[in-house]
């Protein structure tokens, strides 16, 4: 996304800074790696040459959504080891010799690594209609603290990467789902429109007593003396 300065159609003598949508085509391997601690584009897209009724190229969208703490700094030796994190998204030429982006061997010696991603890159290939992988480095920095006790809560914490077709269909292909239901007011409990509702008098279930939960009671008494 980039901003230009555009008259107003409606008062012209007045301008203002409008975002656009610019396209830019990654065409080699050292192109479309995206260190970590940059900025990346928005919009980041594996194309096809192929096009939509639209007349849009179809392609999917690599969203990338991380907290990962700083990188370590590439003047240190042992950084070979774990060079993958350099990256948070990497495009590279498909190779029958480059499947993984490290290896479980490189533990036993960091500062001479089975497997250094960084020389994935080095050559420099052309990515343009090519077999391509996409390295996406996920994650999240996570420091324990007594909310963590007795577990961990997943909210807020993580990280991710979602692959989203764009413009791949010419639609939103969950139109043509045939296994939908709708459910009206007042037919929850019905077992003729919501069969879950009447799933324990169809299934064989123990019955359990009611469960109760009296807390830390018995493991976190504290007594001040």
């Amino acid at each position: 996304m980039e901003y230009k300065n555009v008259s107003l159609p409606w008062m012209p003598e007045h301008h203002a800074m409008i975002p656009h949508l610019v396209e830019k085509t990654l065409l080699t391997e050292q192109e479309a790696a995206l260190r970590h601690g940059t900025k990346i584009p928005r919009y980041l897209h594996i194309a096809s040459n192929q096009t939509n009724r639209w007349g849009h190229s179809r392609s999917y969208r690599l969203q990338v959504y991380s907290f990962a703490g700083d990188h370590l700094p590439e003047s240190q030796p042992e950084e070979r080891a774990m060079s993958w994190a350099r990256y948070k998204v990497s495009i590279t030429k498909h190779k029958d010799q480059e499947q993984t982006s490290s290896s479980l061997y490189s533990q036993n010696n960091i500062w001479s690594p089975a497997v250094d991603f960084s020389t994935f890159i080095q050559d420099n290939e052309s990515i343009h209609n090519q077999d391509l992988v996409a390295w996406v480095t996920a994650g999240f920095l996570h420091i324990p603290h007594s909310e963590d006790i007795p577990n961990t809560v997943t909210v807020g914490n993580g990280g991710g990467v979602l692959l989203r077709p764009h413009n791949y269909f010419d639609n939103d292909p969950s139109i043509d789902s045939p296994d939908s239901v709708y459910l009206g007011p007042g037919t929850e409990s019905s077992c003729e429109s919501n069969r879950m509702a009447c799933l324990a008098q169809e299934s064989c279930a123990p019955g359990l007593e009611p469960f109760t939960y009296h807390g830390f009671e018995s493991v976190m008494n504290f007594k001040e003396e």
